[in-house]
């Protein structure tokens, strides 16, 4: 397969996703006429995700870091073998990184916290990858990537305190093809959001979205950051305008998010666009994958949905419709970020 970085060994960033996957195609985005109507906003819009390769959109960030590493390795050091790659995941990130590896003749190490559900631990084991369970949270699987990085061994991460680290700025690229998939469709259905509602684990998709959309934007546009209120870390940065860690279990459904420190990079973006935050709890998380079978297509998590829950929960209060601008003039655009992992 060719490489999607012909320029690996120059540090050329820009991405081929069709060397990647070689079935590649852009997700849809989906109108949601309805869900308008039931909301009394002018328009919602989903970018199905569900759709992406290993069925959600981390298949972009964590695959495209992972090639990009491999084959600047491989430029440097053409006579060794391609060497093995860590990283910390709760689920996602940890099964693209493991699926790069593969393909690449190599390994992969996949530290993940024990919130991490069986499906999820199976689909990464599958993919050749070799799981090490942490005691304790997403943090400290990163911890423990980190630390055992080095010796061969490459750290695929996508999140750092480092704001200028290369591979996190490697994962956020693969999240920019889905931004540009959505800029170009929104344009071609001439949809100018007035807000974003965009999930947060560590920040890095919202980060990619409030960069990425701001010429297709409307005027006084929103990007509000939706986090589980259990983990609310990077609302948490956006209030102090600086990283912090948010302690506690962060126990949620919505595993995929369930992170306790800001992304550097993500961060550093996310305040310079003044992004807003919105923590939600458990039962609109629970709601907001109701709804979504009821007006939107397929199947997904309260993780991937939870974009559609910070809009549900902004709609439901007069109080809080003002204090986010939102009114029958809206257009809101969401990203389900992932379908339910099959069952068998």
């Amino acid at each position: 397969m060719d490489s999607p970085f012909p320029n690996a060994a120059t540090g050329d960033p820009r991405i081929d996703p069709h060397a990647l996957w070689p079935d590649y195609r852009p997700t849809r985005l989906l109108a949601l006429p309805a869900l308008a109507r039931h909301l009394g906003i002018a328009q919602v819009w989903a970018k199905l995700e569900s759709e992406r390769p290993l069925g959600n959109f981390k298949s972009l960030g964590g695959s495209f870091a992972a090639t990009r590493a491999l084959a600047l390795a491989m430029s440097r050091a053409p006579d060794r073998p391609p060497p093995r790659l860590v990283c910390a995941s709760d689920g996602n990130h940890g099964l693209a990184v493991a699926v790069a590896a593969q393909r690449a003749g190599t390994t992969a190490t996949v530290y993940l916290p024990g919130s991490v559900d069986a499906v999820r631990v199976a689909r990464i084991a599958a993919a050749g990858a070799e799981i090490v369970r942490v005691d304790g949270r997403y943090d400290d699987a990163v911890a423990m990537a980190e630390a055992a990085a080095g010796d061969g061994a490459v750290l695929i991460a996508d999140t750092s305190d480092d704001p200028d680290d290369p591979v996190v700025a490697d994962v956020m690229s693969g999240y920019a093809v889905l931004v540009r998939e959505l800029a170009a469709q929104l344009a071609q259905a001439q949809a100018r959001p007035s807000h974003v509602f965009a999930q947060a684990g560590v920040g890095g998709l919202a980060a990619a979205l409030v960069e990425g959309l701001q010429e297709r934007m409307a005027g006084a546009s929103r990007m509000l950051v939706v986090e589980p209120a259990s983990a609310a870390c990077v609302g948490h940065a956006l209030r102090l305008g600086r990283l912090a860690t948010v302690e506690g279990a962060l126990a949620t459904s919505a595993s995929m998010l369930s992170c306790g420190r800001a992304s550097a990079p993500a961060l550093r973006i996310l305040l310079r666009h003044r992004a807003g935050a919105i923590a939600v709890d458990e039962p609109r998380l629970s709601d907001a994958v109701a709804q979504w079978r009821k007006f939107g297509e397929g199947t997904t998590t309260t993780s991937g949905a939870a974009g559609l829950a910070g809009l549900l929960h902004v709609a439901a209060a007069p109080a809080r419709r003002r204090r986010h601008g939102l009114d029958a003039d809206s257009v809101a655009v969401l990203v389900i970020s992932e379908a339910a992992p099959p069952s068998g």
